[in-house]
């Protein structure tokens, strides 16, 4: 996906995704209907109000006979109303909010499920932060516009359509004409005012997030300000982006007074022509005191709702913004997917073979060329080289982040594209360089390698791990909470984690990708002993930059710009004297 922006995106896209929504709501399409039910109940009760209301003040207005007992009822049925109203409105709320609830749970769920199938090349050029916040937003925006879809515009064209019909009925198309008329006008002024005026409040919220963000990095540089004596200089650069954001909150005022005036200019003046009509009416006979009022009941019913209408018409383009960003990510297809005819790999001790592979992330530039190679089952094969030889990605090609360009890979001779993922990957455990905790406890890190094992084989993969002596200094033990991305722990601590996990997942390959690089000389001999007792009887490939790593290696390739250019024992490529020989010297001396 080239471009995740649903700012340009045409309205009738937007409205096409949020169809997705149909099939979640088709679920409970029982509740809805009895929502949709009490719904009509309530708008039913609002709108005889008025009628009601009418027959009060004429019978208020008759003769004092009738004063004793019509009043009564009247005025009990005016409380009925009133009552219903507001009980089927709580009841609709209570059907339809199970609805709502679950479509945003399940929503959210095939999002998040469907972020986690797509490969790796996605989510290297996406901002993880900018992802979760597409979901929120998705899912507020879903909330949004359920609720007031259903619950406040249909109902309030609903309730139009109705008293406009009631007008027309009790009195003369006039009426219903003075009704319609009046709301279109201030539908259209309202959707055109404030289409002008969020361009306004956007202008505002860009230039006070600008004044923010010139503000953060100002006291960040708190020292070098102090050093060069500019206070003066950024409190300067500060208040030209205040004076620019204190002109665009003035014009997102007026904006908005602009707005309120014309709305309640519409209103005054349909409500005017009404009361003028009806004032006629009553004078010449043809409608009672009752009839105004009641006339009168329902403009004000008729526009309280309205008086929203900017807020929500706001809001509801937002909403669908939001929500069809969301469901675009669900029209993203992942790279690397399970071939129709994918079979699960069954293997214990397997072979694992690179016949001529040749891969590049771009194009434009190739990474690897003609890579061949096999680890023989419970064997040990290290990949060494300089940086930007290609040696990471070996291991990205086997997990199946990516795909080969050309040639294949193979595991006990099958190509791994002829396997599904997932029972590759479960076959699969790395140890990668840097170690990435969850905020949670030790033990929660070390069980993410079998989430369903048990405490005493969670406790033996620590001991294997060496992690003993960590395990002891720390009052909390396994139940100590490593921070966010195990920031509390050192580099070799993480390592140890990450080892302990590949022990409990006890996978049939394991892959080392420079699991030691970051460490020192005394970390990287406590970790390279736990690796080779995790590696025994493994078939293992080992990514490494270290030579003093790999010197028990089964076979060590030698790869540089993509390409094998030896390989052998450590000892025979020593005895070589080639490139091999020469990154060896060269350690020893850095060591030394």
């Amino acid at each position: 996906m080239k471009n995740d922006s649903t700012e340009n995106e045409a309205p009738r896209d937007e409205w096409r995704r949020l169809s997705r929504l149909w099939p979640y709501l088709w679920e409970h399409r029982v509740r809805v209907a009895v929502a949709l039910v009490f719904l009509i109940g309530a708008k039913g009760a609002t709108v005889l109000l008025p009628i009601v209301l009418k027959h009060i003040v004429d019978a208020l207005d008759a003769n004092e006979s009738a004063r004793v007992a019509l009043p009564v009822v009247l005025l009990l049925a005016y409380g009925a109303l009133r009552l219903a109203s507001v009980l089927f409105g709580q009841l609709r709320d209570l059907v339809f909010g199970r609805v709502t609830e679950r479509a945003m749970r399940r929503i959210a769920l095939t999002v998040f499920e469907h972020l986690h199938a797509l490969d790796m090349d996605f989510h290297l050029s996406r901002r993880t932060g900018g992802l979760s916040r597409d979901i929120e937003r998705g899912i507020g925006g879903i909330s949004f516009l359920l609720r007031f879809m259903l619950f406040n515009i249909i109902p309030t064209l609903l309730e139009i359509a109705l008293v406009a019909g009631i007008l027309l009925f009790y009195y003369s198309a006039w009426f219903a004409v003075i009704v319609v008329v009046s709301v279109v006008i201030y539908i259209a002024a309202t959707t055109l005012l404030t289409e002008w005026r969020t361009r306004h409040v956007r202008e505002s919220n860009r230039l006070d997030a600008q004044a923010n963000t010139r503000a953060v990095d100002s006291l960040l540089n708190y020292e070098t300000v102090k050093y060069f004596g500019n206070e003066r200089y950024e409190a300067d650069r500060y208040d030209r982006e205040l004076r620019g954001w204190e002109a665009a909150l003035r014009r997102s005022r007026l904006s908005l007074g602009t707005l309120n005036t014309i709305q309640a200019t519409v209103i005054a003046i349909a409500i005017t022509a009404m009361m003028m009509l009806a004032g006629s009416r009553v004078v010449s006979g043809n409608m009672t005191i009752g009839d105004l009022v009641m006339v009168n009941a329902y403009m004000i019913q008729l526009f309280v709702p309205l008086n929203f209408l900017g807020f929500v018409y706001r809001e509801l383009k937002k909403s669908l913004a939001d929500t069809a960003r969301m469901f675009r990510l669900l029209d993203v297809e992942a790279a690397v997917d399970d071939a129709p005819h994918a079979q699960a790999l069954a293997a214990t001790r397997p072979a694992v073979r690179f016949e001529n592979v040749q891969f590049g992330y771009h194009t434009e530039r190739q990474i690897l060329r003609g890579i061949d190679f096999t680890i023989a089952p419970g064997r040990k094969l290290a990949v060494v080289g300089q940086s930007g030889a290609g040696k990471s990605t070996l291991a990205r090609l086997l997990f199946r982040f990516y795909d080969v360009d050309a040639g294949r890979i193979t595991v006990d001779g099958q190509d791994i594209r002829d396997l599904t993922l997932a029972s590759l990957r479960d076959a699969i455990g790395v140890v990668p360089q840097d170690t990435v905790l969850f905020n949670d406890t030790i033990e929660y890190n070390i069980a993410y390698g079998q989430p369903d094992a048990d405490p005493e084989a969670v406790a033996r993969a620590a001991r294997m791990a060496h992690l003993d002596g960590l395990l002891a200094r720390l009052p909390d033990g396994m139940n100590t909470l490593v921070g966010e991305r195990g920031l509390k722990l050192s580099g070799g601590e993480k390592q140890r984690i990450a080892i302990a996990r590949a022990i409990l997942k006890n996978p049939a390959i394991l892959i080392f990708d420079e699991a030691t690089s970051s460490l020192d000389s005394h970390a990287e001999q406590a970790i390279t002993s736990a690796l080779a007792e995790l590696a025994a009887n493994h078939t293992t490939l080992v990514i490494a930059h270290r030579l003093s790593t790999v010197v028990d290696a089964d076979e060590i390739v030698v790869m540089d710009d993509g390409r094998i250019i030896e390989r052998g024992r450590h000892a025979d490529l020593l005895a070589a004297d080639g490139h091999y020989a020469a990154m060896w010297r060269l350690q020893q001396r850095e060591s030394a």
